[in-house]
């Protein structure tokens, strides 16, 4: 069985970088495992090329974190239309491990738990699907807990309110004497980099993100693995 790790893609370079260390990652955690790499736009291999170029059975395995348009529409078009032998496991969501690579993220530019009056702004795409979106908000109270911090928002770069610049507001009203930014991304790009002015603009910390951490590696084997065997299973 392979595992076709599908990015969204990017006219940003750095997006597809990030989906090859990923499939790195994957592949030491897996070695034997066959783990090909793919993109819904922008980057090749396209996913529906790779599709029509397999030779066995596939799970196509998306490395995005929301059930948005390309999960919900997009890639299960791109399977049906290819006619080939794959399912799609889901996608990486708000897994605690993917929790715990940001809180990773956050003590590396020394931003603690316990530091009274820090607000940390959660930083997603939004979607036009408001059931993501309700998953994405959940974020919030899943970082802030454990921590003295003033609070957790959940703001988002494109789409839905809060914007950025809302979600900063509410933190302060909230009493945060600092803010911090915590982009929930994969990869930097052209959006993150925008977040990153608006930031500079606020003279407020941006820490990076989530990358190719080995726990988002984890994340995705954990869903090529659930969706091999439901598979199994349903045989």
């Amino acid at each position: 069985m392979r595992l076709i790790l599908t990015a969204h893609g990017s006219a940003d370079p750095r997006s597809a970088e990030t989906t090859h260390a990923v499939a790195e990652r994957v592949r030491a955690l897996r070695p034997g495992l066959d783990v090909r790499v793919a993109f819904c736009e922008q980057n090749s291999p396209n996913l529906r090329d790779a599709l029509h170029m397999l030779d066995g059975p596939a799970v196509v395995t998306p490395l995005l974190l929301a059930s948005a348009y390309h999960a919900r529409i997009d890639i299960p078009a791109m399977i049906a239309d290819a006619g080939a032998d794959v399912i799609q496991a889901d996608t990486l969501g708000e897994d605690p491990r993917l929790i715990a690579a940001m809180r990773e993220r956050l003590a590396e530019n020394q931003i603690h738990r316990y530091e009274r009056g820090l607000g940390v702004l959660v930083v997603a795409v939004g979607s036009s699907h408001a059931a993501a979106n309700a998953r994405t908000s959940a974020i919030a109270d899943t970082l802030a807990r454990g921590t003295r911090w003033s609070g957790v928002q959940v703001a988002y770069a494109t789409g839905p309110h809060p914007s950025v610049l809302d979600g900063i507001d509410r933190l302060r009203h909230r009493g945060a004497r600092r803010i911090v930014m915590a982009p929930w991304f994969i990869a930097p790009g052209r959006i993150t980099d925008r977040v990153a002015a608006i930031a500079d603009a606020a003279d407020i910390s941006m820490v990076a993100p989530l990358g190719a951490h080995p726990l988002v590696a984890e994340t995705v084997l954990d869903r090529f693995d659930a969706a091999t065997a439901d598979s199994a299973a349903a045989a």
